[in-house]
């Protein structure tokens, strides 16, 4: 499957179990009186708008580059990742403030079967979600898919935890337990956010690729023998797209046509390396000075002194 099919298919897989898990929580959250169940379905909730915004992301994120957005809709994953952020901050503000309340003015829970067996359902359902997502996310990287799918991973916790919350309520008269689990849970829900939203954050702000693919990309061009160096690498990631740019330094002695047909070789190489990067290469003069009267090369990495 291509990387667009991927990416939706991920999609409508989370806004199905989401479905059936808002309306199967719903009934324990009603049946249970638990705030931890409460907060397990106000979690879920958003899961499902969070789900469709990533479903958004990864539409918008394929379509191709138009007279209006040259560079591609890549970062429209990285603005859906970020909703779900803000969506998973209130989730736990919310939670928070329940099992707060809770605490000083207290409260009892009721029907520990149904909960369990809800929460029971609840965490195959989600077994079954992540490893589809696992699946899409090794063959796109999609960071919309990777942020939905914290979330989900983060609900296997939640689910045990009501399950805890519920048994230690009821069965063991540990009174406070709900209240506790569900404090515990809007933490975990608040680092979850932080974490995801970092990466959403590299994405907007173009970040660089992390240094070792860096140094890859750079020991691909040391293997051509035209290169004399490199330097201005510059190198970003927008939605599935990558972009390269970089200063090449060649034989001052080629021609324009020369050196049209060596930049043609160094993007097929690149090309095969590193599928579907977007290269843009400007070639220099081998010991061309800059502003600054130095030479501005970036030795190769098996030609450095």
């Amino acid at each position: 499957m291509k990387h667009a099919a991927l990416t939706r298919s991920a999609a409508f897989a989370s806004i199905a179990t989401a479905l059936f898990l808002v309306v199967l929580k719903a009934w324990a959250s009603w049946q249970t009186g638990s705030t931890a169940m409460l907060g397990s379905l106000a979690d879920t909730a958003l899961d499902l708008v969070a789900s469709v915004a990533t479903l958004v992301g990864v539409w918008v994120a394929a379509q191709p580059a138009d007279e209006n957005h040259r560079f591609g809709h890549g970062k429209a994953e990285a603005l859906a990742a970020v909703f779900q952020v803000m969506l998973i901050t209130l989730s736990a503000g919310g939670i928070a403030l329940r099992a707060i309340t809770q605490l000083i003015e207290g409260g009892e829970t009721r029907a520990a079967q149904e909960g369990i067996a809800v929460s029971l359902i609840a965490i195959l359902a989600t077994f079954a979600l992540l490893a589809w997502q696992r699946h899409v996310i090794a063959r796109t990287g999609s960071v919309a898919i990777k942020t939905d799918h914290l979330h989900y991973q983060s609900d296997i916790l939640l689910n045990l935890s009501v399950i805890a919350a519920l048994v230690l309520d009821q069965f063991v008269g540990f009174g406070i337990a709900d209240p506790l689990f569900g404090l515990g849970i809007a933490a975990w829900l608040a680092w979850g956010a932080w974490r995801a939203g970092g990466e959403a954050i590299d994405h907007l702000m173009d970040h660089e690729w992390p240094e070792e693919r860096r140094e890859e990309f750079l020991a691909v061009l040391a293997r051509h023998p035209d290169i004399r160096g490199v330097h201005d690498l510059r190198t970003r990631t927008s939605g599935a797209d990558d972009f390269v740019q970089f200063h090449m330094a060649v034989d001052p002695h080629l021609t324009i046509v020369e050196v049209h047909d060596l930049m043609d070789e160094v993007e097929a190489r690149i090309e095969r390396e590193f599928p579907g990067v977007e290269v843009l290469i400007h070639p220099d003069p081998n010991g061309l000075v800059n502003e600054q009267g130095v030479a501005a090369e970036e030795l190769l990495p098996d030609r450095a002194p």
